[in-house]
């Protein structure tokens, strides 16, 4: 890699939405604030989208597809996502780029603009509530076993060495934190980033956590009988 290859640019966007107009990148991912996000860019139209991001110092929005797909057009997104701040880019010699992002706050777009090669939208800040209540204490303190629980029940299933940083103490960080760590289909965390407040998206994390842990459970206990049938000459060996 050359020296054009391994330069990087490192500055700091605006801080904080207001009612504007925004560069959008559908994806089929949803976006938690405080959640890195590295991309490769190598389509024309994102190409000019990020170039135009670092010269304005303006962040763009990740939204979830709700229908059609990344690569095509005429894509429809869900109307919460999640601004993203650019914090370093690799410039390739073909002009493709890789940058890292950094998730900041979430907005609601009230109207979809397609007047550049890339999406737009008018879009409007839709902060999380309510992080200070007794309801949001109370429900992180429910919630912090949980999340330990099911991390290690991961680990198990799939013989991986993963651990959880230090959690947060503020609800709203823990809140985001869970629903980056759910492994869950993007439409329930979708589902997630749309609750207005902190109470509200950790008590669905709760129930999706207690799901999930049932699951995870039922498959580390039956682990050893499901390779015990995975035996035969073939390798897959089954009994009737």
């Amino acid at each position: 890699m050359n020296k054009k290859q391994q330069r990087s640019e490192h500055f700091q966007a605006k801080q904080g939405l207001e009612t504007m107009e925004l560069p959008l990148f559908p994806l089929n991912q949803v976006l938690f604030p405080g959640m890195v996000l590295p991309l490769h860019i190598f389509e024309h139209r994102y190409r000019e989208m990020v170039a135009r991001c670092i010269e304005e110092k303006l962040p763009f929005g990740v939204v979830l597809i709700e229908k059609g797909q990344e690569v095509g057009e005429n894509v429809i997104p869900h109307r919460v996502g999640t601004a993203a701040r650019i914090v370093r880019v690799e410039r390739l010699d073909d002009g493709r780029m890789n940058i890292k992002t950094v998730a900041t706050e979430r907005f609601r777009i009230k109207q979809l603009h397609y007047t550049h090669s890339y999406l737009t939208g008018t879009v409007e800040p839709y902060p999380v509530v309510n992080g200070s209540t007794k309801s949001a204490a109370d429900l992180a303190h429910s919630i912090r076993p949980r999340i330990l629980n099911y991390v290690e029940l991961i680990a198990k299933a799939n013989n991986a060495q993963l651990q959880l940083d230090r959690l947060p103490e503020d609800p709203l960080a823990l809140a985001c934190l869970v629903g980056i760590a759910l492994q869950v289909e993007n439409e329930n965390k979708q589902k997630l980033l749309e609750l207005p407040g902190v109470p509200e998206m950790l008590a669905r994390e709760l129930y999706l956590l207690s799901r999930e842990i049932l699951l995870l459970q039922h498959m580390v206990d039956t682990q050893a009988q499901v390779e015990a049938m995975n035996c035969g000459p073939t390798g897959y060996a089954f009994p009737n």
